[in-house]
C-alpha cells in the first residue's frame, strides 16, 4: 500500500537514505539526523515523499514530484529505496506497479527517472516495470564522499 510520508515515518527515512547499500544511489550525502531534518520537513511541506507498506509494516520509498504548466502531465519519479532488510522478496517489484497505478490514477501520462548507471539492480527493476531508456547524463550525480562523478541514465514510463 502506498502512503503520504508522515512526521512518524522520519526515522524510517532517514535510515533508509543514510543506509550504507542505499545511499550512494540517492540524493543526498550522509548525513547526522539534524541536518536532515529541514530537508524531511520540506519533502513533507511539498507533499512529494511516499512510504510503501507491506501489512502496515514499511518497506520502501519514493519521491513523486510533479511538473507544472505545459509538463503537468509529467511526474518525477526519486529517492525510491527498499529497505534492505526486506530486499529480495519481491516489493520493488509490487512497489513500482502501485506506484504506476498511483501516478495514472492521479492523471500522469508520463514517470521520468534518472538512475545511476552502475546501479544495474534499479535499472533491471525500472525495466521489468516498463521504463525505457532515453538517454544518458554525463558526470551528473557528484559523489563528494568517493570523489567520483556518475552518469545518469533517463527512464520514462508512458501511462
Amino acid at each position: 500500500m502506498i502512503r503520504i510520508a508522515t512526521n512518524e515515518d522520519f526515522n524510517f527515512v532517514y535510515k533508509l537514505y543514510m543506509h550504507p547499500e542505499v545511499n550512494r544511489f540517492l540524493l543526498y550525502e550522509m548525513m547526522e539526523e539534524a541536518a536532515f531534518k529541514p530537508i524531511y520537513k520540506d519533502l513533507l511541506d511539498s507533499a512529494v515523499k511516499f512510504i510503501y507498506t507491506e501489512n502496515g509494516i514499511p518497506v520502501g520509498m519514493f519521491k513523486l514530484v510533479p511538473f507544472t504548466y505545459r509538463s503537468a502531465h509529467i511526474v518525477y519519479l526519486g529517492g525510491v529505496a527498499i529497505d534492505p532488510v526486506h530486499a529480495g522478496k519481491g516489493y520493488g517489484s509490487k512497489m513500482m506497479q502501485e506506484m504506476i497505478a498511483f501516478a495514472g490514477e492521479r492523471g500522469f501520462l508520463r514517470i521520468e527517472l534518472s538512475v545511476a548507471n552502475i546501479n544495474e539492480k534499479a535499472i533491471n527493476l525500472y525495466q521489468k516495470a516498463g521504463f525505457q531508456k532515453e538517454g544518458v547524463l554525463k558526470k551528473y550525480t557528484f559523489l563528494q564522499s568517493e570523489n567520483k562523478f556518475l552518469d545518469e541514465i533517463l527512464m520514462a514510463y508512458l501511462c
